[in-house]
């Protein structure tokens, strides 16, 4: 087993190269990402504006540690400040979701002097020993027990357990605006402004996870922008760095405030910094959030026209799109790719997840519906 192998394992396609929405071979076959790499890529694959930003930087300066004053990492938390809802004024860069996360648990537990978590079942906040504790599925954690403690899971979407759950030694509530690993699963209306009232009423944190629905996704830069909420901490990465590993957690001042020390030696490094800030700065240059959001409704429109009837819910918002099978998603996501040149992604056994890149045209949704339309047609269902 090679360590490729034991970190993540492998699929039989290798990549060369990527431009746009496509990936290609070394025998020159495209691949239409319809996953966007885990929504990693929102402005797609060796987007001009982020190579040319991060060329520019590594010559000039690939690293220095966050002590000393960059005009890259600075720029890019302006950037990142400015892109996040009014009120959140303090930010700080770090190198995954999950240890956006980690950072964001930390910092509610030190700013509010207690030591209680509620998340919600079917949750996904990552893998180190923080946010893993705060994450629902059991085949992640178990080979690691005991995680962190003090931890409280609730129903994702139903606001009487959550009321029940958050009292006065609650540290923070911690939700993904919309539930992305766990089946693109979207909340019902008023439930993220419930989350905001019962914390404000006892001095909790609310942690919004937008690591997959940030950066444009869902019609607006961020998820909770659409239910009209703003969190205490909001946390986010993947598109980030349109590809480079960055993450970011933005802040209310009593969070900045009342939060003890804490860093990392990568925290916002020139490189990573210039590929932040050329990324969002060319998300709201050119609206991708609002193309996210118009051709969204319209892949939603056309996959409920020519599979709506062999699937049992589509769901989401935007280009954050999710397939509730009748059969196993892997199985899916395995013939789009081998037998259609596109690749999209499970979300648990039975939801196929769509997350292709924000400059996603019309002729590539088509592509995809088309796809689909074979893979999930009662024929081909009945020869899998």
């Amino acid at each position: 087993m090679s360590d490729h192998d034991f970190v993540s394992g492998s699929k039989p396609i290798a990549f060369e190269r990527g431009e746009g929405s496509s990936l290609y071979t070394p025998d020159g076959t495209e691949y239409l990402d319809a996953g966007a790499s885990y929504a990693c890529t929102p402005l797609g694959h060796s987007h001009p504006a982020v190579v040319e930003a991060v060329q520019e930087q590594v010559g000039d300066l690939t690293f220095v540690d966050s002590s000393f004053p960059v005009q890259s990492r600075e720029d890019a938390y302006a950037a990142f400040v400015a892109s996040t809802p009014d009120g959140l004024e303090s930010a700080w860069f770090c190198n995954s979701g999950t240890e956006a996360n980690e950072a964001a648990l930390k910092f509610a537990r030190s700013a509010t002097g207690e030591s209680k978590i509620v998340a919600a079942t079917r949750s996904f906040h990552g893998r180190t020993m923080g946010s893993l504790a705060a994450t629902w599925k059991d085949a992640y954690k178990d080979p690691y027990e005991p995680l962190a403690g003090d931890v409280e899971f609730v129903p994702y979407g139903d606001d009487a357990e959550l009321a029940a759950a958050v009292d006065d030694e609650t540290a923070a509530v911690i939700l993904e605006p919309i539930q992305g690993e766990g089946g693109i699963n979207v909340p019902p209306v008023g439930y993220l402004e419930h989350a905001r009232e019962l914390t404000e009423e006892v001095g909790a944190a609310l942690v919004l996870d937008e690591v997959q629905t940030g950066m444009g996704r869902t019609g607006e830069m961020w998820a909770c922008q659409n239910a009209e909420v703003t969190p205490d901490v909001l946390t986010t990465a993947k598109g980030l760095g349109n590809g480079l590993p960055v993450g970011g957690i933005a802040v209310q001042d009593w969070i900045a405030n009342g939060a003890a020390s804490h860093n990392a030696t990568f925290s916002g490094g020139p490189v990573v910094a210039a590929a932040v800030h050329a990324t969002i700065s060319t998300l709201f240059e050119a609206e991708w959030p609002a193309h996210a959001a118009e051709m969204g409704d319209s892949l939603t429109s056309e996959l409920e026209a020519a599979v709506g009837d062999e699937v049992r819910d589509i769901r989401g918002e935007g280009l954050l799109v999710g397939l509730e099978l009748k059969r196993g998603a892997n199985r899916v996501a395995r013939d789009l790719a081998m037998n259609h040149q596109v690749l999209a992604l499970p979300a648990g056994r039975t939801v196929l997840r769509l997350l292709p890149p924000l400059v996603i045209d019309e002729t590539e949704t088509d592509e995809i519906v088309s796809a689909l339309s074979t893979v999930l047609a009662p024929a081909a269902a009945a020869d899998s």
